[in-house]
């Protein structure tokens, strides 16, 4: 009976002991990955605890404010929210705000998470609470245009400076479906003594209509949105229409170059030197189009160029910009482009500069441009130059007006030897004829500048 007694005593204590044991393991970890800042009307919120869903003895998610609390999530009522197994956790992720807590106010709020885990098979649970401070933000940012006088060519470019509050609210210019992202107006040379003031470079692409919308846009940190009608004016314009005669020379000097020096571009049927130079007009084209897009991700945030732009000097225009083509051969229709830029032609292998200054983010072969480079000027303002014959500056080097880069030559897609020239904005093509004349530079850009307190000097 003693023994007994004693084997009961021990097991009590060291049934004791695990029970104990178990209520001090750590409870599920979890990392509220959205929302960070702040919340408005439906704000995304996404939620990864460290344990599968089947292992949840519970999962709480819950917005609490001037000591209410009220329920998102719960695995019992998951709401809109979508509840997921990722790797060895859970997912959550829905959407928190006014939508779904009516009584919200524009008051600090915490979003709460409280997860529960089975331990000691299934006797017991162990907890853990998460919790995040958040700003409520429930009115649209608010903008107020400041520059005048806004006018744009068809395929042309333009500026306007405007303030917006809050000032860490993302901002800029919506041009039908296109956003042109803003930059802080201190880049341009403005005082930097209002941190809501900001200019963005936007453009009415050759492809779009004189009646497109043109709107201010800003977002907040919690998905808010305000906009601000742009006063503006569109011109029409007309752009030219060219046949093009392929020659089986030509396509047999111009594919066999580019495919060799774009590796990771592959025809199916290369010795088909028609099917070749189609897919390269069409495919390459588009693909080097996307990687132009993305080079303007490195666009700095300041003005870099000083000044007008400068036409290549001695230069006949062969093709203008937003040139409609239409490809023949043998007689038949093969194709149609758009030429997005300006083919300047002067001697073979003329010396070929900067338009302006700028920083080097491209020096290479770059399909149907053959040797390339592509300069950026800040806040989104590039060009571009190809079909060169040698490359004299490289990646990341700063050069500046009139600095020789390389000569003209016949690389890429060039029939005979000259300079394709094509200004971007944020990636996308623009007459370079804006860019080029002291007088919309003055009148568009740096008068605007000038009436928001930069001291520039007129263009001369």
């Amino acid at each position: 009976m003693r023994n007994f007694l004693l084997s009961l005593l021990l097991f009590v204590v060291l049934a004791g002991a695990v029970w104990y044991g178990a209520g001090k393991l750590e409870g599920p970890k979890v990392a509220i990955r959205n929302p960070k800042g702040a919340i408005g009307h439906a704000s995304p919120f996404d939620v990864i605890v460290n344990a599968q869903p089947n292992r949840l003895e519970g999962l709480e998610i819950a917005l609490e404010q001037e000591g209410q609390s009220y329920p998102i999530f719960s695995l019992s009522n998951r709401g809109d929210a979508q509840m997921a197994l990722e790797g060895e956790g859970t997912r959550v992720r829905g959407t928190v705000g006014r939508r779904n807590v009516p009584s919200l106010a524009q008051e600090p709020a915490r979003l709460v998470v409280r997860a529960s885990l089975a331990v000691l098979f299934g006797l017991r649970t162990v907890d853990s609470v998460t919790t995040q401070d958040l700003e409520v933000r429930l009115v649209p940012p608010q903008i107020a245009v400041t520059s005048l006088h806004h006018f744009i060519n068809l395929g042309g470019s333009e500026v306007v400076l405007y303030r917006v509050k809050p000032a860490d609210a993302v901002s800029g210019v919506r041009v039908g479906d296109i956003d042109y992202p803003s930059y802080p107006a201190s880049g341009a040379g403005i005082p930097d003594t209002d941190r809501s003031l900001r200019m963005a470079f936007f453009a009415v692409l050759h492809d779009q209509t004189p009646d497109v919308q043109i709107s201010v846009f800003a977002r907040d940190s919690a998905g808010n949105e305000g906009l601000a009608d742009l006063d503006h004016r569109v011109f029409p314009k007309r752009f030219r229409s060219s046949r093009i005669q392929l020659q089986e020379g030509f396509m047999r000097r111009v594919v066999p170059a580019i495919l060799q020096n774009t590796p990771d571009f592959k025809i199916p049927n290369p010795d088909n030197v028609l099917e070749a130079f189609l897919m390269i007009n069409r495919d390459l084209r588009q693909k080097n189009a996307e990687e132009i897009a993305a080079l303007s991700q490195k666009t700095a945030p300041t003005i870099l160029w000083r000044g007008p732009f400068k036409q290549m000097v001695n230069t006949g225009v062969e093709s203008g910009f937003a040139d409609h083509r239409t490809y023949f051969y043998q007689g038949k229709e093969v194709d149609q482009q758009v030429h997005l830029g300006f083919d300047l032609a002067s001697l073979p292998h003329s010396p070929v500069v900067a338009a302006n200054r700028g920083r080097v983010v491209l020096a290479r072969y770059f399909g149907i441009y053959g040797n390339c480079v592509i300069l950026d000027h800040g806040m989104g303002v590039q060009s571009l130059y190809g079909h060169l014959h040698e490359l004299r500056v490289k990646e990341g080097e700063m050069v500046d007006k009139d600095e020789q880069m390389g000569t003209t030559d016949i690389t890429g897609l060039a029939a005979g030897d000259h300079l394709h020239f094509t200004m971007l904005l944020h990636g996308r093509p623009v007459t370079a004829i804006d860019w080029w004349s002291p007088q919309w530079i003055e009148d568009r850009i740096l008068r605007k500048l000038r009436e928001a307190g930069a001291k520039i000097a007129p263009t001369s």
